[in-house]
């Protein structure tokens, strides 16, 4: 019989095939244990429905989505990672882990099998781990894969609810062996990913020292990532030890100056910094100091030529021997100070461009043959101490920083030579004042010994005498001078 349709025409099919035709492909692509990125298409009462990128939407509890605080903070349009726990018909289940809703020993055998995260409370610290429930069910967690750190306080995690992975299911659910560590390390090497893939040389970051060492302090970044500041970056300051600056879990903020390959295959050697978080010092450095001012500073190391002295963080300036002290003859700079010792300074110079100030510890201590004229007079007896011998004669201290010289001619005219002949450096000795010169810095001496006290005076006043003389004799001879050219 004839139906009248042409023989090339397919006969119609049925609703039950059209239907399965359109489901045939409803949640292909996903398996239970899959961890799946999907955007929140609607937000309902209890649940919530989330695009798993296949025909069949995704439902998780709303349960499961409330954060630390008990509130649902998301909105339709975020994108959450959830793991696909069960596909029945046209649903599909999923979740952040397995937990006792799901419930019974095939989720947790579902879970071992698939790689799902299962929801446990850590019930007692027991020997070598922990023990933990997980749906109703004990099972056993090491105390090495409880973190990926080492645990010092392993008992403060009782009571406490976390998620983990099934590393062992046997005899039927009753011995289940957990690994939290393992979770972790993932979760780390994701989020290891990200942070690295932003990171760039400039970037300003915090971060935790984690270990000293004599060469710096290496700074956790992120879990899992760690920087090493050395030693000269670890303050504009010079710095001997890591520690005399910082100490084990310290809280830091850090400069990254470099980012390369590390010696590890597929490692990375980041640098850091953490005084250029401060900035240089030197920049606007004549605004901080002025020359001729008075400033405080600490000696940071002695030389061959000085001492360097920090008169502020990172800002470190030279006292050359010559600038060390008016009071004595400077030739080593340990002689005047040591290194930590705060001393006073006057600023001589500055220069920028070459980052060097040249200090004066002399100049803020004074100059003492300012008070010379007062303090000492022609013919005055006093005792001295021989700074040091020469071969034209003796440097006699008479006070701090006023020295005078004892000439070998001198001696010849004591009382006793030989005695003055045997001096040595250190040795006092009575001297006399034969010339002040204050301007050349010159005191000329004679031996104590060579002319009593009345001596002098006698011919102090001789002298007076001789030069009052010859200035009237001078002034008659000018006068006579000017009657003749008349």
């Amino acid at each position: 019989m004839e139906d009248g349709s042409s023989g090339d025409e397919k006969p119609e099919e049925s609703f039950e095939e059209l239907f399965q035709s359109y489901t045939a492909g409803m949640g292909e692509g996903t398996r239970v244990g899959d961890r799946i990125k999907g955007r929140i298409i609607s937000v309902g009462k209890e649940s919530v429905f989330v695009d798993t990128g296949t025909k069949i939407d995704g439902v998780v509890d709303k349960a499961e989505l409330l954060d630390e605080k008990g509130h649902f903070s998301h909105k339709e349009g975020d994108e959450l990672e959830l793991y696909v726990t069960s596909k029945r018909g046209d649903e599909i289940r999923l979740s952040r882990a397995f937990s006792g809703a799901e419930g019974g020993v095939y989720a947790l055998l579902e879970a071992h099998r698939s790689g799902i995260p299962v929801e446990g409370k850590v019930k007692s610290l027991v020997k070598g781990g922990y023990q933990v429930e997980v749906m109703q069910k004990r099972a056993f967690c090491p105390i090495s894969q409880m973190d990926l750190r080492f645990q010092d306080k392993p008992e403060e995690n009782v009571g406490k609810t976390y998620q983990f992975l099934i590393t062992q299911f046997e005899e039927k659910g009753k011995n289940i062996v957990l690994s939290r560590r393992e979770l972790l390390r993932k979760e780390q090497e994701k989020a290891l990913k990200g942070f690295v893939a932003g990171l760039k040389a400039g970037d300003q970051l915090p971060g935790k020292v984690t270990r000293l060492m004599p060469y710096g302090a290496f700074v956790e970044l992120v879990p899992g990532l760690e920087g090493m500041v050395h030693l000269s970056e670890l303050s504009w300051s010079r710095v001997e030890k890591a520690e005399d600056l910082l100490s084990p879990n310290a809280p830091v903020t850090v400069k990254v100056i470099g980012i390369g390959p590390g010696a590890k295959p597929g490692s990375l050697k980041i640098s850091l910094s953490l005084k250029q978080v401060t900035g240089d010092p030197w920049d606007g450095i004549k605004d901080k100091f002025h020359i001729g001012e008075k400033v405080n500073g600490k000696v940071t190391r002695c030389t061959g030529f000085g001492a360097f002295v920090e008169i502020a963080p990172g800002i470190e300036g030279l006292v050359h021997l010559s600038e060390m002290s008016y009071r004595k003859r400077v030739t080593k700079a340990e002689e005047v100070v040591k290194p930590g010792e705060m001393v006073p300074l006057v600023i001589k110079e500055i220069d920028p461009q070459r980052r060097r100030i040249s200090l004066s510890i002399k100049d803020a201590e004074g100059d003492p043959w300012i008070d010379v004229p007062e303090k000492f007079k022609v013919g005055q007896r006093l005792e001295g101490v021989v700074e040091k011998r020469e071969k034209f004669g003796y440097f006699v201290s008479l006070d701090p920083g006023i020295t005078g010289l004892l000439p070998l001619s001198k001696i010849k005219g004591a009382s006793k030579p030989s005695q003055y002949e045997k001096l040595q450096d250190g040795d006092k000795v009575n001297v006399v004042i034969e010339e002040i010169h204050p301007e050349d810095r010159k005191i000329t001496l004679a031996p104590g010994d060579s002319m009593e006290e009345g001596d002098w005076q006698s011919f102090a006043k001789k002298e007076e005498q001789s030069s009052s003389i010859l200035g009237q004799k001078l002034h008659k001879a000018m006068e006579k001078m000017k009657k003749e050219n008349q």
